[in-house]
């Protein structure tokens, strides 16, 4: 049942969530996703991710610093990002990590989340899982997925927070809800169990197996096959 996502360095997981290819995806990142929804009028961090999808870097990180100085939390995480992994200019943690910090008390959950993944791998800080936790906790009750699902690690470990299979089934169906396709095939292998407060059921299990197949994910194209044939059988056994 302990099947969680692959650790991967701040750089990979910041890029990952923060890029598609090699632009920002017209800053349809999940930060600037957010962001639109509090404060969706700031022509200066507008006009910094234009310059940054068209490569205009040096551009960009002046223009996000702009922004970010006048409170603008979307070019605070921006600026941040740039200054971590040397875009535009040559690496800056210091003030990556200023900026960053600023962003999560700024309450931006993937700037929380993002901040609270560089104590949980040890990238440019000590590693600190407590710390982590308290960041992947503020992020997650925003209902930031990736939250949910490393706060869920935590817990089924006992990284950072007293291990607690409860409280990890808790966010790995929120995770598995929000669409997470490792939460959806934890969340059936929970119901596939049973216990630690979940009641076992094989069609629910099998549910969240097809939408974990659905995403890609062989291992739960086979489980949904496995619990299809088990619940057929089941229903083919007339009692004497």
């Amino acid at each position: 049942m302990k099947r969680k996502g692959q650790g991967v360095v701040v750089r990979v997981a910041i890029m990952a969530a923060w890029l598609t290819g090699s632009a920002m995806s017209s800053a349809m990142s999940a930060a600037h996703a957010q962001d639109q929804i509090a404060k969706p009028n700031d022509p200066e961090t507008q006009t910094a991710v234009a310059d940054y999808n068209a490569g205009n870097l040096g551009a960009a990180l002046a223009e996000f610093r702009k922004a970010a100085e006048r409170g603008s939390r979307l070019a605070e995480f921006n600026y941040a990002m740039m200054l971590l992994n040397g875009e535009g200019t040559p690496v800056n943690v210091d003030e990556g990590k200023k900026w960053l910090r600023k962003a999560a008390e700024a309450n931006m959950s993937h700037a929380q989340y993002v901040y609270g993944k560089m104590y949980d791998d040890g990238e440019f800080v000590g590693r600190d899982p407590v710390e982590a936790h308290r960041w992947f906790l503020k992020a997650a009750e925003q209902g930031h997925v990736q939250a949910e699902l490393a706060l869920a690690n935590q817990f089924l470990d006992g990284r950072g927070t007293e291990r607690d299979n409860r409280q990890a089934f808790v966010w790995y169906k929120k995770a598995a809800q929000g669409g997470d396709m490792t939460a959806q095939y934890v969340t059936g292998s929970f119901y596939e169990r049973g216990g630690d407060g979940v009641d076992k059921n094989l069609n629910v299990a099998r549910a969240y197996y097809a939408a974990a197949a659905a995403q890609g994910d062989p291992a739960a194209r086979l489980k949904y096959q496995q619990l299809s044939a088990q619940l057929r059988d089941q229903k083919e056994v007339k009692p004497q």
